[in-house]
């Protein structure tokens, strides 16, 4: 049983505010890092209620290791303001230099500048090509779930756009309930929150209001922030697998109608591998430099929330209900065939829009490939591959 330990909302923001600060690697990683600070050191749970706070996050849309954070804060912090003190202390930090870099980056002209920039979007080709590798060896390991990924690939790739993606999704769901049942061990362990069913249920019925409302009330308004809020929104529920994956569904809304160039998209996304926190803090950036008002802070803070909103929403609906519902073989094998769709999704997005946009020279090829090693064989963090990426981008631009 999960751990009801008390707290207070300073501790978990102190907490959360050190992790935001220092924790590089992307989510995986996150989640390594919480466990070495609340499970080992500050002891705030056991092992296996931990393990079954991860299974909760994984099994739902959104960024598993804000989700995972934002619940050890409602664990500590004794309800939903301990929760949004660990979401907002460990976000803020990445989503602040983000900020700043997008107010910069507009700015930033000449030979050294532009190839600090490509050799951004050179990151983006690596660090894209890294998460396929590390997913497909995890989630294709047989041939049913490999065909489900090459399925998603040709979905996303002639249907186009968010509905291809969110088709490969859906289908990919379907397909696990046919070919996937019984493919791994049961989880065990249990988990017991103290969110009421009434809470639960207000919190999901907020989530699919915000859904479905919002797109209706936008075009009948014409309002372009909330514009701006139903396509980030959109984009952080259908966000199967992953920070990395929330790539293709966001370029969708904001670079394909005219709102961010794919220039700007991949330098910024390229960016966010330099940071700490969560990748998410991606839509600071967008939100910043998006053409039509609001943009600036104002559009900063609309996407950033905007994204992160559903998954949080959807954690917190489903701790009442996750203990009797994860044990069920339909929702495990659902959640395998999605989990395998989302290979694929990533596997259309690192052709495009991130390999045609970023390697346009053998010279990039060999950099892009370079990256990759380093993340892959070397195990270097990936911070120092942005910087070393950079650098060669802004060397080569002189030479």
């Amino acid at each position: 049983m999960a751990e009801k330990s008390a707290g207070t909302i300073a501790e978990v923001f102190t907490a959360f505010l050190k992790l935001g600060l220092t924790s590089f690697g992307g989510p995986i990683a996150h989640l390594g890092y919480f466990r070495t600070e609340f499970v080992e050191r500050r002891k705030w749970l056991s092992e296996s209620s931990y393990a079954d706070i991860v299974a909760l996050c994984q099994f739902l849309p959104g960024p598993a290791s804000s989700q995972v954070g934002f619940t050890l804060g409602i664990l500590r912090g004794n309800g939903l303001l301990g929760g949004l003190a660990a979401w907002l202390a460990f976000t803020m930090p990445s989503a602040i230099i983000l900020f700043a870099f997008a107010l910069g980056a507009t700015t930033l002209t000449g030979p050294v500048s532009e190839g600090i920039l490509h050799g951004l979007k050179l990151v983006a080709v690596a660090v894209v090509a890294q998460a396929i590798w590390g997913m497909a060896q995890s989630l294709t390991p047989d041939r049913e779930r490999a065909a489900i990924a090459l399925a998603a690939v040709v979905i996303t790739v002639f249907v186009g756009g968010s509905f291809g993606q969110i088709g490969a999704i859906v289908l990919g769901a379907m397909a696990g309930l046919w070919l996937c049942r019984g493919d791994g061990p049961a989880p065990t362990g249990h988990l017991n929150f103290s969110v009421s069913h009434r809470l639960g249920v207000a919190a999901l019925v907020l989530f699919a209001l915000l859904f479905l409302v919002t797109p209706l009330v936008t075009a009948r308004t014409g309002s372009q922030a909330l514009a701006l809020f139903d396509a980030f929104y959109r984009s952080g529920a259908l966000v199967f697998g992953g920070g990395h994956v929330v790539l293709p569904l966001l370029q969708a809304e904001v670079v394909t109608p005219g709102w961010v160039s794919n220039a700007d998209f991949l330098a910024g996304y390229g960016m966010a591998q330099a940071v700490p926190g969560p990748l998410f803090t991606f839509a600071a950036y967008l939100g910043a430099v998006t053409g039509p008002a609001p943009n600036g802070l104002a559009g900063a803070v609309i996407a950033l929330v905007a994204l992160s909103l559903p998954g949080l929403l959807l954690v917190y609906g489903m701790l009442p209900f996750w203990d009797a519902l994860r044990l069920r073989p339909t929702a495990q094998a659902a959640m395998r065939g999605t989990n395998a769709a989302v290979v694929g999704i990533l596997g259309a997005a690192l052709y495009n829009p991130v390999w045609t946009s970023a390697v346009l020279s053998p010279r990039d090829f060999a950099v892009a490939l370079a990256g990759f090693l380093l993340l892959t064989i070397w195990k270097l963090p990936p911070w120092i591959v942005v910087v070393l990426l950079a650098m060669t981008g802004a060397i080569l631009r002189l030479i």
